[in-house]
This record gives C-alpha cells, sequence and structure tokens, in this order.
C-alpha cells in the first residue's frame, strides 16, 4: 500500500459507505455525486491494493482488510475531530463534539444529565441517536458514535461498560384491574392475562422472557407493540398488563398502577458504554468525568449505581 494516496476525504468516503450500507446513500449524505463516490471507492482500492468489499445477496459486506480498514479510519477521522477541538478550546474555552447512542428508555433521564452538562460546557456540542437495542447494536458495531447506553449492553473483548443507573422493571397495569387491590400476589395469577410486549432486540423484552424462562412460565396471550409510549398508553385503556421501565413511568402514571407482583420489579441498570478501540475525544471525557461528579444532581440520588465512583477511572 501507497499511504500517500490516501486522504481525509477517501477515509471518509468509505466510513460513509460502510455505514450506510451503499453507495447511493453515501453520495447523499455526503453531499456527492454517486460516480464520484465510486471513483473514489476506486482510488482507495487501488491503494489499499487489496479488495474492500464483497457481494453477497445483492448487499455490500467489508471484507477482513476492509474491517481493518474501517477502524484505522474510524480513528484517524476521530483523532483530528479531536485535534480540531483541541485547537477550538485552546482559541477561546471548551469545545467539541459528542456522538451518543442510546436506547429508547434512556431518553427520559438523558437529557437531564445533557442539559446540566451544557450549562457548565455550552460549547460542546452533542448529537444524540436513540433506537431500540438492535439499532444500537448496529450503530455500536459500526463505531458510529463516541458512547452509548444500553440497559443490556454488548459483549466482547471490545466493550467497556460500567452501570450509572438503575432501571429497575415494574409490572404495570390499568387502574380498574382487579389486581390493583392486592397487597401482594405471585406472577402465576397473571400468567393468563394478556402482556403487552416490546418488539424482539428490546432489552426488556429480553430481562423479561429470561426471567419468564428462569422460572419455568410461558404466557399465553401476548401483544407485541414497539413503543413504550403505546405501551403506556394502551396497559391505561385495558388492552393488556405490560412490563416496563420505572423511569418511563414518571410521565402518565396517573392511569396507571403498579402491581405488587413477588420477585418484582426485576433488577436492571442503565450502562454507559464505548468501545476499547475506539479514542475517546476529550469533549466525551469531559462528559464522563461530570457525571462522575455530578450525576447525583441530575437525577433523584436513589437512581444512582454504586459503579458512579468507578465511571471516571473506567474510561480513562
Amino acid at each position: 500500500m501507497n499511504i500517500r494516496h490516501l486522504s481525509f476525504r477517501l477515509l471518509q468516503v468509505y466510513v460513509q459507505v460502510v455505514r450506510l450500507g451503499n453507495i447511493s446513500a453515501a453520495a447523499r449524505a455526503l453531499h456527492l455525486t454517486q460516480p464520484t463516490v465510486s471513483l473514489q471507492l476506486k482510488k482507495l482500492r487501488e491503494a489499499i491494493d487489496e479488495p474492500l468489499f464483497t457481494t453477497r445477496d445483492g448487499r455490500m459486506e467489508m471484507t477482513h482488510v476492509g474491517e481493518e480498514l474501517y477502524r484505522a479510519a474510524c480513528d484517524v477521522l476521530v483523532r483530528f475531530d479531536d485535534f480540531n477541538g483541541f485547537l477550538e478550546q485552546a482559541r477561546g474555552g471548551n469545545s467539541g463534539h459528542i456522538h451518543i447512542g442510546i436506547v429508547t428508555t434512556a431518553k427520559y433521564v438523558l437529557p437531564r444529565i445533557l442539559g446540566a452538562f451544557y450549562r457548565q460546557y455550552p460549547h460542546v456540542g452533542v448529537t444524540l441517536s436513540i433506537g431500540n437495542r438492535a439499532h444500537i447494536l448496529e450503530r455500536f458495531s459500526k463505531q458510529e458514535d463516541d458512547l452509548y447506553i444500553f440497559s443490556h449492553p454488548p459483549s466482547g473483548n471490545a466493550v467497556q461498560a460500567t452501570r450509572i443507573l438503575k432501571n429497575p422493571l415494574q409490572i404495570i397495569a390499568p387502574l380498574n384491574h382487579w389486581a390493583t387491590h392486592r397487597t401482594s400476589l405471585e406472577f402465576a395469577e397473571l400468567r393468563n392475562e394478556r402482556f403487552l410486549i416490546r418488539e424482539p432486540g428490546s432489552a426488556t423484552r429480553l430481562m423479561f422472557e429470561s426471567w419468564l424462562s428462569s422460572q419455568g412460565i410461558e404466557l399465553s396471550d401476548t401483544m407485541q407493540i414497539e413503543s413504550n409510549e403505546a405501551i403506556r398508553l394502551s396497559t391505561a385503556s385495558g388492552l393488556g398488563l405490560s412490563v416496563i421501565s420505572a423511569h418511563t413511568l414518571q410521565e402518565g402514571q396517573e392511569n396507571l398502577a403498579i402491581l405488587p407482583v413477588i420477585n418484582f420489579p426485576l433488577e436492571s441498570h442503565w450502562y454507559l458504554v464505548s468501545r476499547k478501540d475506539r479514542r475517546l475525544p476529550h469533549a466525551a471525557m469531559q462528559l464522563i468525568q461530570f457525571m462522575a461528579e455530578h450525576l447525583q444532581e441530575c437525577v433523584e440520588p436513589q437512581w444512582v449505581a454504586p459503579d458512579i465512583i468507578h465511571l471516571a477511572q473506567s474510561f480513562s
């Protein structure tokens, strides 16, 4: 490989093609024509002198060399983004940019943290991507963000994860449900009720199904709904029961009842996650340090996980 033939633009084009999965989408995102992107990929292929993609079932997939180039390209681009932030900081105060990917339930808490962070670091920009666990996992695999929040983090040697907040899962019912008058009940008494569950890949569903399996319980009636808000409203309307994050109940709880089921709430946490094989920008490290020192001021102290005292050290 002749490294002198590489350029930032070639690397930017390559990263976008990998993340978006096709040349046309990358061209639109980069405001280039499709032939221009194809030509850039051709130049990159010639510079590397190894195939970067294969085509399977009409889809572009990276070769082993392509995967290594992608990791290197991400490292280079992030490093120089961070250097640009350093220059701006040196010229007039804290600045930079952080990309954060979070699972949908975390959207009820993270804005409170980011709002407090912004008041202390007003020149740091944040791009927030929100989706279900499967979507954020895909972003993690493609290194699209600096930090992630998962309630069920990915596994592997590249994962750095620390618990930051408690995320208990409660069983909810409409106010007129027969079980709301009980002071205690076994889950077996509810097994024939309809349960409203999230889509496959949801961490809440994963935890609930894992608990059901450990108890040898199989639900007789379920209905899939791909939104916490829709589940909350549907439960309040009498469509069924559900297992949901306690944080999701901060709004709209007046129309719902939390059932006193033995062994509930299920213990769960949110984790702050990064990739060990990706250098964190300075602005992301500022956010981590801020959370380690001020998280209990941003949310109710009872939600904060004990591991928070090790947060900054874990990501250093």
